[in-house]
């Protein structure tokens, strides 16, 4: 690999071998953007997270079998008025809607032909609010459930002076969408603002600014056309996975591109020939750049060894975007510097006979004090990761995705007034399926709702439906909180534990099966739980063996990985802290621990990489502690940039309106500062001094 790449980067930094370079990238670019379609063709706001074979995919498609037309998508018309709302409105908006036979609505409750009795429960105690219930065909796509709920949304506006907020899962896609649609933009342009703005600032070049930049765009379109190709082929995209891919890929690039601007610098001060700088630069960095690259390829791939769908689909989308990175960090960026030479660095251009690093920088200091004293320095940055990930004792996860959208957001505006007016469980009932072999009578049917009734945190359970034969019966349950919340989560999975007591006690024969979003998001939790345990397991162990190939050793791949994990630790405990004291955020999300593992192993291992690249380096002409003072003092300039320009980017999903995307963001900018700062600026080097042994050298 070594040699392939050698010849490879020779041939990039010749007078003739950079044009060439920059001809093909443009070539390919023109080529694809005119003839494959863009990702944004095919993206989607959601898929199919859980496997087939998890209970609430399995209950619901028992329902499909027996009662048919089971896939609908629930809405919760949220009515509200000044005063008291009056049964007729809802007899009119209902009436109405039904005669205009709307393409999509499956059904809506018909107010008018219900007794008062149970029209009542669809009004709150003051009668300020009321709710009516309908179901889409959960096939339609995301726009067309959007024109079905705006056609109700006017009949109600035009026949009536109610306000109306929809909510329940068909709401709650619809907002989805919306909040996508208007964050890819913002997200795109903040990511390369703030990119240009901190590589000005820091480098006080606008040439070092704008080739980076240049290089992330030609990937960035390169890569979403790719990714256009497999979205023809019927591979689903998720709306959420691109636009954390799009953060990615600039951030990967621009870091890469410092690793290579560094070390070119540093040798267009030893030789006045650009070409000759550059050949010598990528010999020194090009197999660890195109290491790192592979660490955060590796670490992409792997999940599709994932259960859950939406981390399956991170493979393909990262992993393209890795691929082309890693290109384009050997070719596209090396040519780009060797084009613009010495006037890359305009107005500090480096000359022939220039000091590389000074004594006085701030990292050639730490380097000293930390070969010097490193069980100190180790023993301080120890002390701040044990206190760090401390804070995980305290995590608190959230399945309610409506909590995590802006407060004006229709669908949460909505659910908030039915938490406060009504019974929260009523925003999504979980459907209770009995399957007999024989007949269930009426006594057994009542007696397995009485069972069901006493099971903690049950609000109410009645009969929904049955086949003619009577040997299959469906309930419709709710529990005393949301559908989402923990506790409705935690009694469900206590009822499917002891579903069978349940039915003996009922005098019923069978098998009781759940489906609706808290049978969901139970199983979501439950494979999140795997999912969890084996990605972390293949990711520490790809990434090692990779790093055994690099290194040739078997010590300093423990070093490199060890510290990356507990600095993990640190980060989420951290990040969960700081979310917690600055914005008042005191829970996360099941995929936020696995969105961060992936990345900050992943890239604080880039880090290390080119550490201890360098250090290895340095090892066959200095001592250890010497290697690595130099190692610290060279790398540490380029790497600390990188490290912030690296977490502000990521730092840029928290101004998307998810909260998810905010929290991970949050974190995984916390855990490179960690990285970059004391993993691979203190701890790490620490080891090394004091682990690695000189070599013995033969007597003269």
């Amino acid at each position: 690999m070594k040699n392939l790449l050698q010849k490879i980067t020779d041939r990039v930094s010749t007078k003739k071998g950079m044009w060439i370079t920059l001809a093909s990238w443009i070539l390919i670019m023109v080529i694809l953007t005119v003839t494959v379609p863009s990702v944004r063709d095919y993206q989607v706001t959601s898929i199919d997270s859980l496997p087939e074979d998890m209970h609430s995919v399995v209950a619901n498609e028992k329902i499909a079998t027996y009662f048919g037309d089971s896939e609908l998508l629930p809405a919760i018309l949220v009515l509200q008025s000044e005063g008291e709302i009056e049964e007729q409105d809802l007899v009119t908006i209902t009436d109405t809607v039904i005669a205009e036979d709307i393409s999509g609505l499956k059904e809506i409750v018909p107010m008018g032909k219900l007794p008062e009795p149970a029209t009542n429960t669809f009004f709150s105690k003051d009668r300020s609010t009321a709710i009516i219930p309908a179901n889409l065909d959960a096939n339609l796509d995301t726009p067309e459930v959007k024109e079905v709920l705006d056609e109700i949304t006017t009949i109600i506006t035009d026949n009536t002076d109610l306000s109306v907020s929809v909510t329940g899962p068909a709401g709650i896609a619809v907002d989805t969408t919306d909040l996508f649609t208007r964050a890819d933009i913002v997200l795109i342009m903040s990511t390369i603002g703030i990119i240009l703005v901190l590589l000005i600032i820091i480098y006080r070049s606008p040439l070092i600014a704008l080739i980076p930049l240049l290089a992330a765009v030609f990937v960035y379109q390169i890569v979403t056309q790719l990714l256009g190709l497999f979205g023809k082929a019927g591979l689903l995209m998720s709306s959420q996975s691109v636009s954390i891919m799009s953060v990615l890929l600039f951030a990967a690039v621009i870091d890469y591109s410092l690793f290579v601007f560094s070390r070119y610098r540093e040798e267009l001060k030893q030789h006045e020939d650009k070409h000759t700088a550059m050949k010598l630069a990528m010999r020194g960095t090009g197999l660890p750049v195109f290491y790192s690259g592979g660490t955060v390829f590796l670490a992409m791939i792997i999940l599709i060894f994932a259960d859950l769908g939406d981390y399956k689909n991170f493979a393909p989308i990262f992993g393209t975007a890795l691929a082309v990175i890693m290109v384009s960090s050997v070719t596209l960026v090396p040519a780009l510097f060797t084009i613009f030479g010495r006037k890359s660095f305009w107005p500090v251009i480096p000359k022939v006979g220039d000091t590389n690093v000074k004594a006085s920088s701030i990292w050639s200091k730490i380097g000293k004090f930390v070969t010097k004293k490193p069980i100190v320095s180790m023993s301080i940055v120890g002390i701040f990761i044990v206190l760090s990930s401390a804070y995980n004792l305290n995590l608190k996860y959230e399945f309610d995705l409506i909590k995590s959208f802006p407060d004006d957001m229709p669908s949460r505006a909505g659910y908030e007034v039915l938490e406060e007016k009504f019974a929260p469980g009523d925003l999504a009932p979980t459907t209770v399926l009995v399957e007999s072999n024989k007949e269930v009578s009426e006594e057994s049917q009542q007696a397995l709702l009485d069972e069901l009734l006493k099971e903690e945190h049950v609000s109410t359970v009645r009969v929904e439906n049955q086949t003619e034969n009577q040997k299959v019966v469906s309930y419709s349950l709710t529990f005393d909180d949301s559908p989402y919340a923990i506790e409705s989560i935690n009694a469900l999975e206590d009822i499917r534990e002891k579903s069978d007591d349940i039915l003996n006690a009922s005098n019923v024969s069978g098998e009781l099966y759940f489906a609706g979003e808290t049978s969901a998001s139970l199983d979501d939790r439950n494979t999140n739980d795997r999912d969890l345990v084996v990605i972390v397991l293949l990711e520490t162990l790809l990434i090692f063996i990779m790093l055994i190939f690099l290194t040739k050793s078997f010590k300093m791949p423990l070093y490199m990985m060890g510290t990356i994990i507990v600095s993990f630790f640190a980060a989420l405990g951290l990040g969960m802290f700081l979310t917690n004291l600055f914005f008042d955020i005191d829970t996360i999300s099941t995929r936020v621990p696995v969105y961060a593992f992936i990345f900050l192993v992943a890239l604080g291992v880039d880090y290390n990489i080119i550490l201890v690249s360098r250090f290895m380096e340095e090892r066959e002409k200095h001592s250890i502690k010497e290697a690595t003072r130099i190692a610290v003092a060279n790398t540490g300039g380029v790497i600390s940039s990188a490290g912030i320009i690296l977490a502000a980017t990521f730092a840029v999903l928290m101004t998307q309106p998810i909260q998810l995307l905010f929290v991970f963001g949050f974190i995984v900018a916390v855990g490179i500062l960690i990285d970059t700062f004391l993993i691979r600026g203190v701890l790490l080097p620490s080891l090394i001094v004091l682990f690695e042994k000189d070599k013995k050298r033969d007597k003269a």
